[in-house]
């Protein structure tokens, strides 16, 4: 990935803004934010991407007993603001071995939670009014309703909305959700003024996806 960036819909290269255009832009997709490189997830470079972020950085905390932070990535606007961010963790599920989980907060539109859930739509769409919720998390204190949606065969995924924003939930191998669904509960590194000594590991391939 060059230092420009990458479309988060399809991982494309991007045009920089230039002089014919305030905007990145990628031949398939057009006007896009661009997104960064991944890189490990100690708590200064969490706190780095918070700090300028217009959507949650959620960290899942505390972490199931185990698990480790494994990777954060972010999509930026031309003024270098985040619309998106997405935390991952990794550790052992109750049936499955090595898991992993990738927590992703995000504007409308951006596509980065639906690409990593393997589907072909940007956004839920109006699909989460049409059925009950499979299951609720917190979010800063507040129980958040989360729908399971078809993900690839190889992962599960889960979505919802926080804080004016999408919020998506993709665990690897498929019945990872199971180790971490009940009480799990995420903070929101913005409102965070303490810093958080955070356990981290080696950056998953999960997030580089």
């Amino acid at each position: 990935m060059s230092e420009r960036g990458a479309c988060p819909r399809c991982s494309g290269p991007l045009q920089p803004p230039g002089l014919t255009s305030d905007d990145y832009r990628c031949d398939v997709h057009g006007v896009v934010p661009a997104l960064m490189q991944a890189t490990t997830a100690e708590y200064p470079k969490l706190r780095a991407v918070a700090d300028r972020s217009d959507v949650p950085a959620w960290l899942p905390w505390p972490l199931p007993e185990g698990w480790l932070l494994t990777g954060v990535r972010w999509a930026d606007r031309p003024d270098q603001r985040r619309v998106a961010v997405a935390v991952a963790i990794s550790g052992h599920g109750l049936v499955d071995g090595p898991s992993d989980l990738l927590v992703v907060a995000e504007q409308p539109g951006i596509g980065l939670g639906a690409r990593y859930a393997g589907l072909a739509d940007i956004d839920p769409g109006d699909r989460l009014s049409r059925t009950p919720s499979d299951t609720k998390i917190h979010t800063d204190g507040h129980p958040t309703a989360l729908w399971n949606l078809a993900a690839e065969g190889d992962r599960t995924a889960y979505v919802g909305e926080a804080d004016g924003c999408w919020l998506w939930l993709i665990g690897w191998p498929e019945l990872a959700w199971i180790a971490i669904h009940d009480g799990l509960r995420l903070t929101d590194l913005r409102m965070e003024t303490r810093p958080i000594d955070v356990p981290t590991g080696a950056l998953t391939p999960r997030i580089l996806l």
